[in-house]
């Protein structure tokens, strides 16, 4: 089966319900799929085929909800870029994954601007700006019923590791059809009443949650750029009963003081994922909206692995801790703890996790080499170190490779510590996750200078901040004239470093 072609069923089935609602649209499965459809012409009119790849940033805005319909019918691939991440990852993005077009959004075009002149095969970069509505009404609206089949490529979504060099992962139409199915199997069902309200943005995790819907007959609702009075009204006016958000948007919704005392009798599900979530950020969740908050843990290579309800969350469960786990793993998913040797552990011990699930990667796109050091004999490595109980509850207690993760963005320490390391005055740098109480964790930079060095701890956060986006800057720069920890081998021992901010955490992650 294919992504055009059951979206293109369930538009015929629903066609005058309400597909979509943005903050001030309300559209039918009708009027969504000719907008999808003008944009798939659109794009075959910009030279793009099936199986091209079409780069997007964008917003959770009704731009990216025609795109997400309109490459799907021309059986273009979408590549998902980052809003925060600077112009130089764009690029690496773009040029890796050889995409032809970039939609963008006007807030987030300076990003992408004139990268058609820079990057062999990219012919052009199309900017949603005043005229895009006029522009879109251009268009054909003839469904132009491309074929694709079920192994052709779908949408490649990124994932990176220490290196810092983003990594292309892709999916099939069949494969995200069964992903998409797979995270609602422990979840609420979705049915003609749901309306599923996406405040995290549906190029990323979100989005698997918005094909469901579609497919369901249910509505998708679109914040636009994440605000907490904005999600907290339009969730309530609009009745949703299922959303996605990192746990840092959970903690900052349930502690508006406009978040208690309103309507929330429709909400069903609040799944949190992307990022560990604190007993703090779960109680005050349950406290504001009820025993709503699902947890789910998986990573763009593979997921979902796990899903933690309510019910198991505040539970007594004999030989588990479930509030202190990523929840239980899913029944269409195996996963083991295995030693350093790729021996699997007994149950309790921890080691690190490695799963097959459906619709896990195939390797990263263009990059066997790193393809064969994450995928071995059909398991994934996932990079994080964890232990499961004899009930199947998981619990991720650090990251193999060091992955910061803050308020559901990944951010990989030597990328960072190479734009650091860039400045004239510092010798060596360290950048390593420590706790925060918002983002769950955050970066912090060690850094040796120069005896005589000028700079400061501000001027390091500003270089971060320009040439990688503002949320990979660390939110804590130490400067010293003492080197840094070092193996017996020399090389830079960043958890020497971490451990002491750590003491009296349980585990060795944090969460929002």
């Amino acid at each position: 089966m294919d992504v055009p072609g059951l979206m293109r069923q369930s538009m015929r089935f629903h066609a005058r319900r309400t597909a979509l609602v943005t903050r001030d649209r309300t559209l039918t499965f009708a009027q969504a799929w000719d907008r999808g459809v003008r944009v798939a012409n659109d794009l075959r009119a910009l030279g793009v085929g099936p199986g091209d790849r079409v780069a997007a940033v964008e917003d959770n805005t009704l731009g990216a909800a025609d795109l997400f319909l309109g490459a799907a019918i021309a059986g273009a691939v979408r590549v998902p870029l980052y809003p925060r991440n600077s112009r130089r990852s764009h690029e690496v993005m773009i040029a890796q994954t050889g995409a032809r077009v970039v939609i963008a959004e006007a807030a987030h075009a300076d990003g992408v601007l004139g990268l058609e002149r820079e990057i062999d095969g990219l012919d052009h970069v199309v900017v949603r700006d005043d005229g895009y509505e006029e522009r879109l009404a251009a268009q054909s609206d003839v469904d132009p019923t491309v074929q694709v089949r079920a192994d052709d490529w779908y949408v490649i979504r990124h994932s990176s590791g220490t290196t810092g060099r983003p990594k292309g992962v892709g999916y099939t139409q069949h494969e995200w059809l069964v992903n998409c199915r797979n995270w609602f199997y422990r979840l609420p069902r979705l049915g003609w009443d749901s309306v599923v309200g996406h405040a995290a943005p549906i190029s990323h995790a979100a989005g698997y949650l918005f094909l469901p819907a579609w497919l369901a007959g249910a509505t998708n609702l679109l914040y636009g750029p994440f605000d907490v009075p904005t999600v907290l009204e339009m969730t309530e006016r609009h009745r949703v009963t299922h959303t996605f958000a990192a746990p840092s948007m959970l903690a900052a919704l349930a502690a508006d003081p406009g978040a208690s005392g309103r309507d929330w009798s429709a909400l069903r599900c609040i799944l949190v994922g992307g990022a560990p979530i604190t007993d703090a950020t779960i109680t005050a969740g349950r406290r504001v909206f009820g025993d709503v908050v699902h947890q789910v843990f998986g990573q763009t290579e593979a997921t979902p692995l796990t899903i933690g309800t309510p019910d198991e969350w505040f539970a007594d469960v004999p030989g588990s801790t479930p509030m202190r786990s990523a929840g239980r793993v899913l029944p269409f998913c195996r996963l083991e703890i295995r030693g350093s040797d790729g021996t699997v552990l007994d149950t309790g011990a921890e080691g690190e996790i490695w799963t097959q699930v459906e619709a896990q990667m195939h390797g990263y796109w263009g990059d066997p080499e790193r393809t064969a050091e994450r995928l071995v004999d059909g398991w994934v490595r996932t990079g994080d170190i964890g232990r499961l109980d004899e009930n199947g509850f998981l619990y991720v207690l650090d990251r193999v490779d060091d992955m910061i993760v803050s308020g559901g963005f990944n951010i990989w320490p030597a990328e960072v510590e190479t734009v650091i390391a860039g400045h004239p005055d510092v010798v060596e740098v360290a950048v390593f996750g420590i706790p925060h109480t918002r983002w769950g964790e955050t970066p912090m930079a060690v850094c040796c200078i120069r005896p005589d060095a000028t700079v400061t701890e501000q001027e390091i956060v500003d270089l971060v901040a320009t040439r990688l986006g503002r949320y990979q800057k660390p939110t804590t720069v130490q400067l010293t004239t003492e080197p840094l920890p070092k193996s017996v081998v020399g090389k830079l021992q960043r958890k020497v470093l971490r451990t002491p901010f750590w003491e009296g955490h349980e585990a060795r992650v944090s969460g929002a």
